[in-house]
């Protein structure tokens, strides 16, 4: 039974079936045609390019994993209008534009429709018709409207309309009410027009308008949800003003605070730009602890706290805004494992996997229902812990997360480490849990070079490389406080990973190491980018780095715009698939961050480079993930069809980028900080003004070989090299 820790966060395990395990096809969101999303908090809302949201698809309007709006179709005189374009200047608005179809006898229509929507806790939607032509013009406006309360994990699925409780849909005057209850649960969604619609039946609301000559008509649309009884009032009401909403001064306040960068390369800094975006757009404020600013992974699928995502986006985006770091450490302490609880996996120290939202009772944090299935993000949990330390950024809370780092070290050793091996392996507790536990988490993601599905206990090459890392972090912290006896502890814990990881993971007559090691302690030998993670944390011996260095820009494994998961002469290679042989914009920068701190500077700058050009032939954003085909033979990405965009840790990878071309290692409490620029090719000029170091706001300044660097405290030592991958041990 789970003790008190357990009960607090949630009275059962998810109610839906085997949410974590699912193994099936994803729902579609559009048919192919293109979606459009609009994001705030854990609130988005999905619909096609003319702007409606279609009855029996994947689309709707989401707060806390529930759709509440699975239809919103807009009709003009019986019609559809056609769609002309779709803008969007914020993450959490769009205008829909379209024309309405012409009268019969006439070529062109004289009327324009303009669909203002705003996201926030609910949503509003403003609509203008507008008539150019020299006649006034009778309209009959339609908008059909239902909810069907799905689970965003019955939506993905492709279950939405599977309810075991009931929909009731009642009109009144100025709009329309759905409701529903299964148990004690209950949600609601109301739908508020102004003006007073002409007729509102259960599931449509008509108004009668009259467009006058070169003018136009408007109406408002507020949609609220009801969680348990409980009117939830949206940002954005109709009638004030939208800049005043909540998003809007945060995502302003944002964007005062993100570091201002100028560049020659105009493509680079728009992507940078788009980056920034859309974190803003995918953080999550805790009404419980309004101060602690987290990270959702991406939408559509997961706009909610992830551990391991949360933790990796916010050790990118250091070079942007620690404050993402600190609240996502702390609210993962929140809800750091206390008890063993087969049913979600928890165990003491334990930091959690994912965070769900649908049956929740408010909006704050604390609802959420918890599953702690992932063997990575405890060790992330201490080495992005020591990250912030390293530059030198909120003292006083970093210390008081020291007990729950320590907690979360103790699960390595103990729980991680279940047969006393010395490495970190996962085996799940419950069917219900997920089969494979790292960040390639789909049930076929690791294989052996021959195509054959690993099975667990598995131990994964990059999770001993974040356990590397972690050790390296809790002695520096120890080393920090005159506690030399930890110190030697934990720096030959370190030593003896990293000695035994090159001996047991390295597949000698491939010259590569494996991707784990199975229940037998048998190498899974299959080529993949996880090694590109070891080189990120320093556990590969630096006589192997070039070998893997070279194998992981070669044609098996270098699509052009990216690294591939899984070498394309592997066993089960497929480039659309989710984890064998595609490409995640993460895992390639996080590779480049590697072959950088290696010294090769020249096969990061190659990835890098893919991957802006990536994002430009994307608009300028990265989405999760886009399929392994080769650039020589297709002259853009070939999207995955069903994957999150925005997406966090897509969007911080050239953050994490602009960090390795200018080979920042800030490692203040020692005094010193590495910065050694490297432009790319074709750039010579880079500004960057205000990233938060040691307590301050620093300028750096890179035109050709100069470089210039302003508002570093004069504590500490400026090293104008790059750090050796030795040098954190």
């Amino acid at each position: 039974m789970p003790g008190q820790g357990a009960a607090n966060r949630s009275d059962s395990f998810l109610p839906v079936s085997d949410p974590w395990a699912y193994a099936g096809k994803v729902a579609a969101l559009d048919g192919g045609a293109g979606a459009v999303t609009l994001v705030d908090e854990s609130t988005f809302v999905i619909s096609t390019r003319p702007g409606d949201v279609t009855a029996g698809s994947a689309q709707g309007l989401f707060v806390r994993d529930t759709r509440l709006l699975s239809r919103f179709e807009l009709l003009v005189n019986g019609q559809h209008p056609e769609a002309l374009a779709a803008v969007s200047d914020e993450p959490f608005s769009a205008t829909f534009v379209g024309r309405c179809q012409p009268r019969p006898g006439r070529a062109d229509s004289t009327l324009m429709v303009f669909r203002s929507r705003y996201v926030g806790q609910g949503m509003r939607e403003d609509l203008a018709i507008r008539n150019f032509g020299d006649e006034a013009t009778f309209c009959a406006v339609e908008i059909f409207v239902d909810s069907d309360f799905a689970d965003l994990f019955a939506v993905k699925e492709g279950r939405g309309a599977d309810l075991e409780g009931e929909v009731l849909r009642r009109p009144h005057e100025a709009g329309l009410e759905f409701s529903y209850r299964r148990g004690t649960v209950s949600r609601g969604t109301h739908l508020q027009f102004s003006p007073t619609p002409t007729l509102v039946g259960e599931d449509i609301v008509t108004f009668e308008a009259i467009v006058p000559a070169r003018g136009e008509w408007r109406a408002c649309v507020e949609v609220h949800p009801v969680i348990e009884g409980k009117h939830i009032e949206p940002r954005y009401r109709c009638g004030q003003p939208v800049e005043r909403a909540a998003p809007s001064e945060r995502l302003a306040k944002w964007r005062r605070q993100v570091p201002q960068v100028e560049t020659d390369d105009e493509g680079f800094r728009s992507v940078l730009m788009r980056s920034s975006e859309d974190l803003g757009a995918l953080r999550i404020f805790d009404p419980d602890f309004p101060e602690r600013v987290v990270i959702a992974a991406g939408a559509p699928w997961f706009m909610t706290v992830f551990g391991r995502d949360s933790l990796i986006t916010s050790w990118m985006a250091l070079v942007v805004d620690p404050d993402l770091a600190l609240g996502v450490l702390q609210t993962l302490a929140r809800f750091q494992g206390t008890d063993i609880d087969p049913r979600s996996e928890e165990e003491p120290g334990r930091i959690l996997h994912e965070m769900r939202f649908g049956e929740a009772p408010s909006l704050s944090l604390g609802g959420g229902s918890i599953y702690y299935g992932t063997a990575d993000a405890t060790p992330l949990f201490v080495m992005v812990l020591g990250e912030l330390r390293r530059w030198g950024l909120a003292r006083e809370a970093v210390e008081e997360l020291l007990p729950n780092a320590e907690r979360a070290l103790e699960w390595i050793e103990h729980f991680g480490d279940a047969d006393g091996d010395g490495y970190v392996e996962y085996h799940r507790a419950t069917d219900r849990g997920l089969a494979n536990q790292g960040w390639k988490d789909s049930w076929d993601a690791v294989r052996y070079s021959d195509g054959t599905v690993a099975h667990a206990p598995i131990a994964l090459c990059e999770v001993q490389a974040y356990v590397y890392s972690a050790f390296l972090a809790r002695a520096h912290f120890a080393k920090e406080r005159g506690d030399e006896a930890t110190y030697d502890r934990y720096r030959t814990k370190a030593a003896n990973l990293k000695t035994a990881f090159n001996r047991d993971f390295w597949v000698e007559e491939k010259g590569w190491y494996a991707i784990g090691l199975d229940a037998d302690k048998r190498q899974i030998d299959s080529l993949t980018s996880n090694m590109g993670h070891c080189l990120w944390t320093g556990i590969v011996d630096e006589e192997r780095a070039r070998l893997v260095a070279d194998r992981l820009m070669s044609e098996e494994m270098f699509s052009g715009w990216g690294v591939r998961t899984l070498g394309t002469t592997m066993g089960g290679y497929n480039p659309i698939s989710y984890h064998g042989g595609s490409v995640w914009p993460h895992d390639t920068a996080i590779v480049a961050a590697g072959l950088a701190r290696y010294g090769f500077v020249d096969h990061a700058e190659r990835l890098t480079t893919a991957l802006l050009d990536a994002a430009l032939s994307q608009g300028g954003r990265l989405p999760e993930l886009f399929s392994g085909l080769d650039r020589q033979d297709f002259p853009q990405p070939v999207a995955y069809p069903t994957s999150c965009s925005p997406q966090a840790w897509a969007a911080a990878s050239p953050l994490l980028c602009l960090r390795t071309m200018l080979r920042l290692d800030p490692w203040v409490p020692y005094g010193r900080t590495w910065l050694a620029p490297r432009l790319l090719p074709g750039m010579r000029y880079l500004k960057v003004e205000g990233i938060p170091l040691a307590g301050a706001r620093v300028t750096v300044e890179v035109e050709g070989d100069q470089v210039e660097v302003k508002g570093l405290p004069p504590e500490i030592e400026l090293v104008s090299e790059p750090r050796h991958p030795a040098t954190a041990a």
